[in-house]
């Protein structure tokens, strides 16, 4: 479970199968690259399935110990600026993969988890992550764990079968239910289940009207409606808390290495991307439960 390089093997062809589909092919403007980007993504998605997200110890075990088996490795530099370029490709083969196993879902459950960059008291004089004036971090609340945090809000919508359909970085300040708007442009005919945050009559109403979304959650404390939510599902909810417990215990994607926004985007991505990739091999490759990501490669 722990060669890199055997679990590099299971994962290259199927990347490769994935860009052939998306009929990707690369600009070609001066010499080819000495390490495709077909390798480059799988290095990528491999080190992120085995819980490597530091590119220091990454390429430290490289040179070390799987000299022989990437004989055209590139440097450190050269590695993490080309994963930056290549984001936006591995996301459209996280994408693709999961059209495969998750396009007739139609009940999703939605919530969001908070992406420290750092602690609070550094948040004044640290330069992280704010190198893009439309994507600056912020403070905000997180309520389940009741504590302020510096940086982002992971937002996230999760199939019953435990496939992330959609997501995305929002400030830490941002409300919850803010994220309904993207939602409204990409989701229709489907039911939603979220947590108080989305607890708005005229954001349900809309997401009917316009989309035929039916979005679910509890009432406030505060709300002059005494409407007890089903036990059925609180359940279904759950399904969402599970994802983001595997994506925080197996990928540690709550960790943070980047100094740039675009480095800590890309990080997010090839997370999210390994873990859509480990459920497709069990799904298809393996032959087993989908959400047993941990002996995906065993």
């Amino acid at each position: 479970m722990h060669n890199l390089k055997s679990n590099f093997d299971k994962i290259f062809p199927i990347v490769k199968q994935q860009l052939k589909q998306l009929k990707y092919k690369k600009n070609k403007v001066g010499r080819p690259a000495k390490f495709s980007d077909t390798k480059l993504i799988a290095l990528s998605l491999t080190a992120a399935s085995l819980g490597i997200d530091s590119e220091n110890y990454l390429f430290s075990k490289l040179n070390c110990d799987y000299k022989k088996s990437f004989p055209d490795l590139i440097t450190r530099s050269k590695y993490n600026i080309r994963v930056r370029q290549l984001s936006l490709v591995i996301e459209q083969i996280r994408k693709q993969l999961i059209e495969s196993f998750n396009s007739f879902e139609n009940i999703f459950s939605i919530d969001s988890m908070p992406m420290e960059i750092c602690k609070i008291a550094r948040a004044g004089r640290v330069k992280i992550c704010k190198d893009q004036f439309n994507a600056l971090p912020a403070k905000g609340y997180c309520a389940s764990q009741k504590q302020f945090f510096y940086g982002y809000k992971l937002q996230a919508v999760v199939g019953l079968n435990g496939a992330i359909k959609m997501y995305d970085l929002s400030p830490g300040n941002i409300h919850d239910s803010v994220y309904l708007t993207d939602v409204r442009q990409k989701l229709t005919n489907c039911s939603l289940i979220g947590d108080k945050a989305y607890d708005s009559v005229p954001i349900q109403l809309a997401l009917f009207e316009e989309n035929n979304i039916s979005l679910f959650a509890p009432k406030r404390k505060y709300s002059s409606k005494d409407i007890k939510f089903p036990h059925r599902l609180k359940l279904l909810r759950k399904r969402v808390e599970t994802t983001f417990s595997q994506l925080c215990d197996q990928f540690n994607i709550r960790r943070n290495y980047a100094k740039s926004f675009s480095g800590f985007a890309s990080r997010v991505i090839i997370k999210i991307t390994a873990f859509s990739l480990l459920q497709y091999i069990n799904r298809f490759i393996n032959k087993k439960a989908q959400n047993q990501i941990k002996h995906a490669l065993a």
